[in-house]
């Protein structure tokens, strides 16, 4: 009895191109997977980072980048109309955004998180709410905060940088100290 083993008919060794370029392919896809946990890991902005720049678009279709806000104090409000604590600091928003409005350095951003856009309109209109507000599509923008829940409040300085962060509702006098502090800050 023969005990060798044979190749099978028709069989060849797999060429060193093959095995080098599956080997890249699966390094390539470890390291797609690796970011994508470190993203996923990575935690919210912390307060003297630099906030990535993003844009808005509002209900009304206006699109808003924070590049073109640069130098500028932004208030960026996460709400949902289903969110109870948001009705509570929807006047608060609005009475602070007309206080600083004329003076065109500040900025004040709704952010409305995975909420229904007939809903989120019946809610800026019961608020009366004139600053700019547009959907978070595909939760963009709450993911790059890491919000936990609505609402969030974010202040960004003059130079980008994260300054302010409160989640739950915030008042007209928190979001005031705080602006009127950054704004007295050379740019």
């Amino acid at each position: 009895m023969n005990t060798e083993s044979k190749p099978a008919t028709g069989s060849r060794p797999l060429s060193p191109v093959i095995i080098v370029g599956s080997f890249l392919l699966l390094l390539a896809f470890l390291f797609l997977i690796g970011q994508g946990l470190r993203r996923a890991y990575a935690g919210p902005i912390a307060i003297g980072q630099k906030v990535p720049a993003f844009e808005l678009t509002t209900f009304e279709g206006e699109v808003i980048r924070t590049t073109d806000w640069q130098g500028k104090v932004i208030v960026v409000n996460f709400w949902a109309s289903w969110c109870k604590p948001c009705e509570q600091e929807a006047t608060d928003l609005e009475r602070a955004w007309q206080h600083y409005r004329e003076g065109r350095e500040v900025l004040f951003l709704g952010v409305d998180y995975v909420d229904t856009e007939p809903e989120a309109r019946a809610f800026i209109e019961k608020f009366g709410l004139t600053y700019p507000n547009g959907p978070d599509l595909r939760t963009k923008i709450s993911q790059m905060f890491r919000i936990q829940g609505v609402p969030e409040t974010y202040i960004i300085d003059r130079a980008g940088r994260l300054a302010f962060v409160k989640k739950g509702p915030t008042s007209f006098n928190e979001m005031t100290g705080v602006i009127d502090r950054l704004l007295a800050q050379a740019p």
